[in-house]
């Protein structure tokens, strides 16, 4: 027996294949969900077809570890600094496609219910519950964050606790609020809508499972600005590995089904509570925003 035979017997006695296979069987379901969202993404010979979802094709799995001033974390992969749109990594025939495609079909009962009962993830085994979002579904301000905390997994709100109070100041220094349904009153949602346990950075996966649900939010507010607050936020939505720093005192623009959005970034609200200092530097960049909402 030649010795590919004998490793491949092997492979088989201990229930394992070729790094690419999963074998049915000794797997459960949601184990089974999982792999299937985490197979190889793949650099396109030509430019792909736009996706139902986004409007401008696939997105790319980030990678993130550590924290920085922005409170997220870094992507692992710096490949990961191409824009979507330019559809340089592109993840073909997966059942996330149209995973993606139900969500973004779904109205605002049927998108939160969706959240409520999720299951696609492993930190559905660990929420005391979703943070789906609060505030004012026609808002011109859309506010996004990083992930749920301690409190806001308590809560089912984002940004609660001290963090939370300080953003309230934040944007009443502004005019603006996050409850009511004025031309004032603003939405708030998180990127993840569970708490990762510890408070630990997310995984890719749960990035990529997650992300179809911010992006029919943002579809269903259709909102004249969005704000977003910390690194990792940043770092989702504009597909980059840059810092805070380098990405602040800027206008950007975020393509979701086929709108471009004028997108300013800010430093998280608990990052500020440990670094006064550049709260006047979120200052600026709320005088920024409000610019760009305000211009005719």
């Amino acid at each position: 027996m030649s010795m590919d035979a004998r490793q491949a017997r092997l492979w088989q006695a201990m229930g394992l294949g070729p790094v690419w296979v999963v074998r049915r069987g000794t797997h459960t379901d949601e184990e089974l969900a999982v792999a299937d969202e985490t197979r190889q993404w793949v650099a396109p010979t030509t430019p792909p077809r736009p996706s139902p979802a986004s409007g401008g094709g696939s997105h790319p799995l980030h990678r993130f570890a550590g924290k920085d001033g922005g409170g997220s974390g870094r992507p692992r992969d710096h490949s990961s600094k191409t824009d979507i749109r330019e559809g340089a990594l592109v993840r073909l025939d997966t059942p996330s496609a149209g995973r993606a495609a139900q969500i973004a079909a779904l109205d605002w009962p049927a998108l939160e219910d969706a959240v409520r009962n999720c299951t696609a993830c492993a930190l559905c085994r660990t929420r005391k519950q979703t943070v789906f979002g609060v505030g004012h579904r026609g808002a011109r301000w859309m506010l996004v964050g990083e992930a749920p905390g301690a409190e806001e997994d308590a809560r089912g709100e984002p940004f609660v606790g001290q963090a939370g109070k300080l953003l309230d100041n934040m944007l009443a220094a502004v005019g603006l609020a996050r409850s009511g349904e004025t031309p004032q009153s603003v939405y708030i949602a998180n990127v993840l809508k569970c708490r990762p346990p510890g408070n630990r950075n997310p995984e890719p996966t749960e990035v990529a499972l997650c992300e179809p649900y911010l992006l029919r939010q943002v579809e269903l507010v259709q909102p004249d600005l969005l704000l977003v607050m910390g690194r990792f936020a940043a770092q989702s939505l504009l597909r980059t590995d840059a810092t805070i720093a380098s990405l602040r005192g800027r206008v950007h623009r975020v393509q979701v089904a086929g709108r471009e959005i004028p997108t300013v970034v800010t430093y998280h609200p608990a990052y500020l509570l440990r670094n006064l200092a550049d709260k006047a530097k979120s200052w600026a960049d709320l005088c920024l925003a409000a610019s760009v909402v305000n211009t005719p």
